[in-house]
């Protein structure tokens, strides 16, 4: 059986993000996944009762916040999500996440930088 487009994306968006200094993956919160840097999670993968064919990305987007809350994968942000510029994006089974990827890694490492220690995140801000 072959892997949906979702979860290749996770699996791709997983390993990016893993490339990263610092960084680990784990349990998030409950049923999701998330990765860690520094102990401080700043992706969060998953929702509860997904299906394969979904995925829901929760990240941290100080810089782009504003501009993603108008993207149509993107759920309006509450309380203290949109206070702290966290968005979620969720890709249902007819949305084409592969095409977003790109999109979705500079999210990734967007927030990386907003979370990880300055030390870290000037590895990650300097290279190309």
């Amino acid at each position: 059986m072959s892997d949906t487009p979702h979860q290749r994306a996770e699996a791709l968006l997983t390993a990016y993000g893993l490339s990263f200094p610092g960084t680990t993956s784990g349990p998030g919160w409950a049923f999701t996944r998330a990765l860690y840097v520094n102990r401080k999670m700043f992706a969060v993968f998953g929702d509860k009762a997904q299906p394969l064919d979904a995925l829901t990305l929760i990240v941290k987007l100080p810089i782009s916040a504003e501009m993603a809350a108008g993207l149509p994968f993107v759920r309006e942000a509450k309380g203290w999500y949109k206070q702290h510029d966290w968005v979620t994006a969720d890709f249902g089974p007819e949305d084409d996440i592969l095409a977003e990827l790109e999109t979705l890694k500079a999210w990734l490492r967007q927030s990386y930088v907003a979370i990880a220690p300055k030390k870290l995140s000037k590895l990650i801000e300097e290279a190309p």
